[in-house]
């Protein structure tokens, strides 16, 4: 759906100017949805752009799992490309075809690896799998001989996660291979632990490990560097870096301010107001008394969404804000399923409607403070934003929305 409408109102034909043109869009776009959430493909861009001059030398690829962190893997994947991003990570087969319909030529790693009899899926969208375990290369190889498919494969090799890849012994055992030429390798990684706490020992440890080990893979371009890692020093960046969450706004540096521009903005409606009296309880569990008169705006969010329980309130406990008509307000009670509600007694009577939009990501609300509040990190907010939201793109050469799905 494109948001800019016919340039000319109903009434007399008068051209509208851009600002109105596009505020007359989205009130269109959105009328019937419940929440809204907005991705500036602009400023992924703009991240990957920081992140890749951060790690110069090395290549900058763009990990773009999990529907891009939530943000649409299409979409993301087009700017990206659009911005010279060459190399995309995914975790499945199903995300790689969503990558592949963005991106014709750009190369597809699939990190969760090569199963049985899946040679063919790979090979149709031409995407590259991430190794991990000899039985996966010994299945990768028959396939390649089986059928002539030269698309390539990455080797992970574990350096201390003990997750997916190969221990290290195993990955000399394939170093005459490597000798021997015309192997199929295209990239031998790893992945660091505790990159996110730039003093940890364990960081200079997989590091040097894999320093070691990815030296003897001649000619093989090296990874270990994700988000966080790129900032960690120059010495973890190897040939090509593999930064995700970072490209959507959560900090890679949580030791420091953050260098990423924010990505999503959150809307939610109000679809009712209320007045409560001193004494009375709010939501499941009647664990929030008001305290004076208090006016609620319930809000049409919840766990549902992604908006986890973890950030209610409670008499003792001051969970989350929202943003309502400028201003910070709390929430009164327990989160449920499809709903919240918001202490508005402090803002103007008449600045509060129902049918009103609300801020639950933005206007200084940031995704790793959300994170905080539900007592975990922003990639799990990202990820588990909510399908019902109406889904707007900006920048990135597209203006348009998608329905929830």
């Amino acid at each position: 759906m494109n948001l800019v409408p016919d340039p000319k109102t109903a009434s007399g034909g008068n051209l509208l100017s851009p600002e109105a043109n596009a505020a007359a869009a989205f009130a269109a776009a959105t009328a019937t949805a419940t929440g809204i959430l907005t991705v500036d493909l602009d400023a992924i861009v703009a991240n990957w752009r920081k992140l890749e001059k951060t790690a110069v030398p090395a290549e900058c690829a763009g990990v773009v799992k999990a529907d891009a962190y939530g943000c649409g893997t299409e979409p993301v994947v087009r700017a990206l490309a659009a911005a010279g991003c060459k190399t995309f990570f995914v975790a499945t087969l199903d995300e790689a075809r969503a990558a592949r319909a963005a991106t014709s030529s750009a190369d597809i790693y699939v990190l969760n690896g090569f199963f049985q009899n899946c040679g063919d899926a790979f090979a149709e969208i031409n995407c590259r799998p991430v190794i991990g375990d000899l039985n996966e290369l010994a299945e990768w190889d028959v396939f390649c001989r089986r059928t002539g498919w030269a698309g390539g494969a990455a080797v992970h090799i574990d350096t201390g996660m003990n997750r997916l890849g190969l221990t290290v012994t195993e990955a000399q055992g394939i170093i005459p291979r490597i000798n021997a030429g015309d192997h199929g390798i295209t990239l031998v990684m790893s992945h660091l632990a505790c990159a996110e706490a730039l003093n940890h020992p364990l960081n200079a440890k997989q590091a040097a490990a894999f320093r070691e080990i990815a030296s003897e893979f001649s000619g093989v371009p090296a990874s270990l560097s994700n988000s966080s890692g790129i900032y960690l020093a120059p010495q973890f960046q190897f040939d090509l870096v593999r930064p995700g969450a970072a490209l959507y706004g959560v900090n890679p540096t949580p030791e420091a301010d953050n260098p990423m521009q924010p990505v999503v903005e959150l809307k939610a409606r109000i679809v009712q107001t209320r007045m409560i009296d001193k004494g009375e309880s709010v939501g499941y569990g009647a664990t929030w008394t008001a305290r004076r008169p208090t006016r609620l705006a319930i809000v049409s969010a919840g766990y549902a969404d992604g908006y986890f329980r973890a950030a209610s309130s409670n008499d003792g406990t001051r969970g989350a804000e929202v943003v309502v008509a400028g201003s910070r307000c709390p929430i009164a009670g327990r989160i449920s399923m499809d709903l919240m509600a918001i202490d508005i007694t402090d803002l103007p009577p008449k600045s509060v409607r129902r049918g009103q939009l609300v801020t639950l990501i933005g206007e200084g609300i940031t995704v790793d403070e959300l994170a905080h509040h539900f007592g975990t990190i922003g990639y799990e907010v990202l990820t588990s934003l909510g399908r019902r939201y109406k889904r707007i793109y900006k920048g990135g050469g597209m203006e348009t929305s998608s329905s929830p799905s």
